[in-house]
C-alpha cells in the first residue's frame, strides 16, 4: 500500500521514471526529497495577514493579529525548525504564534506539529472528528494505520471544534469547513481578509484526494467515506474564493503566483476560475475511482470460457 501511494505522487508529478529506476521500493522520505517536502523555501507575505511559511513543496501559512498568530498546517517532522526558520525571518516570533491549526492528519501536513508546539506552546485547535487522529500519532488512520512509515509524534488537542464553527484570535477569524472522505475530519477553512481596501475571499481548501488503497463502495475503508466526499464536492463547489491555497503547493501553482506576485501583486494570487476548474477536475477523479469499483472483475477461468465461445 505504502508503494503505491508513493508511486501515486510520483507519477502525478513526473517523476514515474524515478520511481521505476528505484524498482518501485521508494519510501516516503525518498518521496519527500524528490518532491521537495522538506526543502526550504523562501517565505512571503502573500495578501493582508496571510504568511507562506512552507517548504518548497507543503504549505504552511502564517496567519498574523493583533493578539498574537495562528499557524496553518506544520508540513513533515523536519520541517518544524525550517517553519520556525521561516517564522523569524519574517520578523514575527514563534512564541506569538497562539493556535496551530491543520487541515488533516497525514505525516505531511502534521509531521511538526508536536514540535512547533513545544516551541510556540500555542494551543493546538481541530475538528473533532480528527481529534483521534491526531492524539494517536497517524495509528488510527483508516489507510496507513498498519504503516510505521506514515507516523508522526503524538500531539495533544487542546480544543475540539465542529463543522462551522469560528476561531477567533485577535482581528482574524476562520470558519472551519468539514469536508471528509481523504481523513475523516478534513477541514477546509475559510476567511476574509483586507489588501488596499479590497476585501478577498480566501479558502485553505482541502479533503479532494483519493489515495491508493482507499476503498469507496465495496468493503468501504470506513462506513460512509462515498458521501463524505460527495458531501465534501459539494460543499466546495458552493464556495466562491478570490483566492485559494492548498497544502501541497503544486495544485494552485504557488511558485508560478509567486513569481507573478512580484509584478502584478496581490492578482497574482486571485484565481476564482482555477478554484472552480480544480473542484471539478477532482470530483470527476473521484466518480471514476467509484466507477472504477463498480467495473466486475473477471477471472481467469471466465475469460478463458468466453475466448472458448
Amino acid at each position: 500500500m505504502l508503494r503505491l501511494f508513493i508511486a501515486s505522487i510520483l507519477l502525478a508529478n513526473g517523476f514515474a521514471a524515478s520511481a521505476h529506476a528505484q524498482g518501485g521500493s521508494t519510501s516516503i522520505a525518498d518521496a519527500a526529497q524528490l518532491m521537495h517536502w522538506n526543502e526550504p523555501a523562501e517565505p512571503m507575505r502573500v495578501i493582508g495577514p496571510i504568511h507562506f511559511v512552507g517548504t518548497r513543496g507543503l504549505s504552511s501559512w502564517l496567519i498574523t493579529t493583533n493578539e498574537g498568530h495562528i499557524l496553518l498546517n506544520t508540513g513533515m517532522p523536519p520541517s518544524g525548525e525550517l517553519i520556525e526558520a521561516s517564522i523569524r525571518k519574517l520578523g514575527y516570533e514563534p512564541s506569538d504564534v497562539k493556535l496551530l491549526l491543520t487541515c488533516h492528519a497525514h505525516i505531511d501536513h502534521v509531521g511538526g506539529l508536536a514540535y512547533l508546539k513545544r516551541v510556540t506552546g500555542a494551543q493546538v485547535v481541530a475538528l473533532a472528528d480528527e481529534v483521534e487522529l491526531i492524539q494517536s500519532g497517524g495509528i488510527t488512520d483508516f489507510n496507513y494505520g498498519t504503516d510505521s512509515e506514515f507516523r508522526f509524534e503524538a500531539v495533544t488537542v487542546d480544543r475540539a471544534i465542529h463543522n462551522g464553527d469560528t476561531v477567533t484570535l485577535g482581528d482574524v477569524t476562520l470558519a472551519a469547513l468539514k469536508t471528509a472522505g481523504h481523513t475523516r475530519g478534513t477541514t477546509t477553512w475559510i476567511t476574509q481578509v483586507t489588501e488596499a481596501d479590497r476585501r478577498f475571499a480566501v479558502v485553505f481548501a482541502d479533503g479532494t484526494s483519493v489515495n491508493p488503497g482507499y476503498r469507496l463502495t465495496k468493503n468501504p475503508s470506513y462506513p460512509g467515506i462515498a458521501d463524505d466526499y460527495r458531501n465534501t464536492f459539494r460543499t466546495l463547489a458552493a464556495l466562491t474564493p478570490d483566492i485559494w491555497l492548498t497544502p501541497h503547493t503544486q495544485p494552485f501553482e504557488f511558485e508560478a503566483k509567486r513569481a507573478r506576485a512580484s509584478t502584478e501583486g496581490v492578482n497574482a494570487w486571485v484565481d476564482p476560475d482555477g478554484y472552480r476548474k480544480w473542484v471539478e477536475v477532482q470530483r470527476q477523479k473521484f466518480e471514476a475511482a467509484v466507477a472504477k469499483e463498480s467495473v466486475p472483475r473477471v477471472s481467469a477461468a471466465d475469460k478463458g470460457s468466453v475466448v472458448a465461445r
